[in-house]
């Protein structure tokens, strides 16, 4: 191909080069062999390729990659190898069109954000959220004119949608609200953003494929910190975006996408890359522009990581209810939340959860005052306090003075957050020293 060929034909094949183990593969099978095809006497195990640059034949092929025209590795901020295998196998989990891993969740969610929105664009984001993802919405964005509103995630359809404004670009949610745990009503939200025609993001990293495949109820945008679950011990800091492939960017909301882009030599994404705009468009601007990548050594520990992301979800969520059941009836314990005991959170695991579980996150409210809270954490032998969830190990985390602190009491409110509650991320211990262990923490309380 010279490098004077129409770029919407080089671009089509760019677009689907990246094809890796065949989806028709039974979940557990993918999470260990998929998205990496080692060909004969290739590392059985996807290599660390540890480089940051990449060698060529000639000086028009290198041109092909720099603009669009064609795939390849063109320097490993925006592409590598090791890399490329975990997004793919990330994709084939989720049953997405193209993934497009990141240095943290944050990162993740910040690359998903600003590949859409611009400045004077409006936000609708669920209430229960992650501090962070809070504080990026809240405050961070509005910095660059961009404006958030939020809403309880159980409110009606219709008062959501009295949100909705003109300059409204996105609706975004986590699958499990952290740490409210509020499970998202997949088909209110997916409903209201297809009638207003904005996409709908949603942040998979407590739930995890295992358990929850937003695409399948509406999603458009899939993002997550890798961090937690898909890592699964605490080893490694990083995020993923994927994208469904399925929202229409032609829609006339969104020029960014259907005019040309002055960087790339004038390529249109809707129409250069009609199956993964979005996508095209998140790693060719904004990993390029912002520079959050994934590490190589990263990709690889999380791509060990999902190897064993079929047999670590089940017990994490086996231990949590059985905690959870525990705590119920201790009379230390003033109130116990975990979405397989609720009514609303049991309807919702039934309709969108893959697995009739409700994941390995609870949290608690602890009878007595802040002092009460304190003395539980210092008695703790086998869970310890850590700024962490989704580990192997049990943690806890009081989010009021730490992730959410910078929250007023209204918006603690919002996100779910009491002054006595206690997050507990349930890790892979045997339950029955899980309970002893909680057992005599609070009784000291």
């Amino acid at each position: 191909m010279s490098k004077t060929a129409a770029p919407k034909k080089a671009a089509k094949k760019a677009a689907a080069a990246p094809e890796t183990t065949a989806p028709s593969l039974a979940f557990d099978t993918l999470c260990i062999q998929g998205g990496y095809d080692p060909k004969v006497s290739e590392p059985r195990i996807l290599p660390i390729v540890q480089s940051t640059t990449y060698k060529y034949d000639d000086i028009d092929h290198v041109n092909r990659i720099m603009t669009l025209q064609a795939f390849g590795h063109k320097y490993s901020r925006t592409s590598n190898p090791t890399v490329a295998g975990f997004e793919a196998r990330m994709n084939l989990l989720e049953g997405g069109a193209a993934a497009v891993a990141t240095a943290s969740g944050q990162a993740a969610n910040l690359l998903a954000i600003t590949a859409i929105v611009r400045a004077g664009d409006h936000i609708l984001s669920a209430s229960q959220l992650y501090g962070g993802t809070f504080t990026l919405l809240n405050s961070t964005l509005k910095k660059f004119g961009i404006e958030t509103s939020f809403f309880d995630p159980d409110a009606p359809k219709a008062e959501i949608e009295k949100l909705i404004r003109p300059e409204t670009r996105l609706i975004f949610g986590e699958t499990l609200g952290n740490p409210g745990l509020a499970i998202l009503d997949f088909d209110k939200l997916a409903g209201i953003a297809r009638k207003h025609g904005i996409p709908f993001i949603v942040d998979n990293s407590l739930a995890t494929a295992w358990l929850c495949q937003p695409f399948k109820h509406g999603a458009n945008i899939v993002t997550y910190s890798a961090t937690k679950y898909i890592d699964g011990h605490a080893t490694s800091i990083g995020g993923a975006v994927i994208d469904g492939g399925n929202f229409d960017w032609t829609n006339g909301k969104f020029p960014d996408f259907t005019t040309p882009d002055p960087t790339y030599n004038g390529v249109v994404y809707s129409k250069n890359f009609p199956q993964n705009a979005f996508l095209i468009k998140a790693r060719a601007q904004s990993l390029r522009d912002f520079g959050g990548c994934l590490s190589p050594m990263n990709a690889f520990l999380f791509n060990l990581g999902l190897e064993t992301l079929h047999l670590r979800m089940p017990r994490h969520g086996d231990n949590a209810h059985a905690l959870a059941r525990f705590l119920e009836e201790h009379p230390r314990v003033a109130w116990i939340n975990y979405p397989g005991l609720h009514p609303t959170g049991k309807k919702h695991i039934e309709k969108y959860f893959r697995h009739k579980n409700g994941g390995g996150i609870l949290t608690f409210g602890i009878a007595g005052d802040l002092d009460a809270v304190r003395r539980f954490v210092k008695h703790l032998k086998v869970a310890a306090l850590v700024v962490h969830i989704a580990d192997a190990r049990t943690g806890v985390l009081h989010p009021a003075t730490s992730t959410h602190a910078q929250m007023n009491e209204a918006q603690l409110r919002a996100a779910g957050i009491t002054p006595d509650m206690i997050r507990v991320s349930v890790g892979l211990e045997d339950v029955a020293d899980l309970i002893a262990d909680f057992d005599q923490a609070l009784n000291a309380t």
